[in-house]
């Protein structure tokens, strides 16, 4: 449901959750709001906000023109890092999971637009071949992220508990993705 603030247009999503939260995405700001939160209630959040939310835009159109400079990856350069990502990525998985204590399925290597791995119910692996251009140690973060989905197949405490005990130093891999994957997400043809 799209609703608007003072100019802002937002969509709403409500769910069993507990907290309101706003995430800005290029296509528009979204708000995850708990089932029965008045429309009032969220937009007295969205204001208190606002002044973050500007500066989050503004931070955006900056990047945005940014990502629109870098060159495209070409279907040569995808093609190798895949081929690349085929060697690495299973070593990393034998590795991993027995440190996290889990079996696996199938691994496949790909190049998502929108993810660094996923973990299937039936414990089928998929990782970006875009990681294979990653400091080794955010590589390592996602195998083991992904591999502690087959413990907690969702992103709970208990997960990240799971996570940290096999890589302590998760959080730095994580803030590495979150700062960097865009840049080399926007060069996807």
């Amino acid at each position: 449901m799209a609703n608007y603030f003072e100019g802002l247009q937002f969509n709403i999503i409500y769910s069993s959750r507990k907290s309101i939260a706003i995430e800005l995405r290029m296509d528009g700001i979204l708000v995850r709001a708990p089932k029965g939160m008045s429309c009032g209630e969220i937009n007295a959040f969205i204001h208190e906000k606002r002044g973050w939310i500007e500066k989050q835009l503004v931070k955006m159109q900056d990047r945005k023109k940014d990502l629109e400079q870098i060159p495209l990856f070409t279907r040569d350069e995808i093609r190798e890092l895949a081929k690349k990502a085929l060697v690495v990525i299973p070593e990393k998985v034998k590795k991993y999971a027995p440190l996290v204590g889990v079996t696996y399925g199938r691994i496949t290597i790909r190049n998502q637009r929108s993810r660094w791995g996923s973990c299937s119910s039936k414990g089928n692996l998929n990782f970006n071949c875009l990681l294979m251009l990653f400091p080794e140690d955010v590589i390592d973060y996602v195998v083991i992220h992904e591999l502690c989905h087959r413990k907690q197949m969702n992103h709970s405490a208990e997960f990240y508990a799971e996570v940290e005990r096999v890589f302590p130093e998760y959080r730095k891999c994580q803030k590495w993705l979150k700062e960097n994957g865009g840049l080399y997400l926007a060069r996807l043809p």
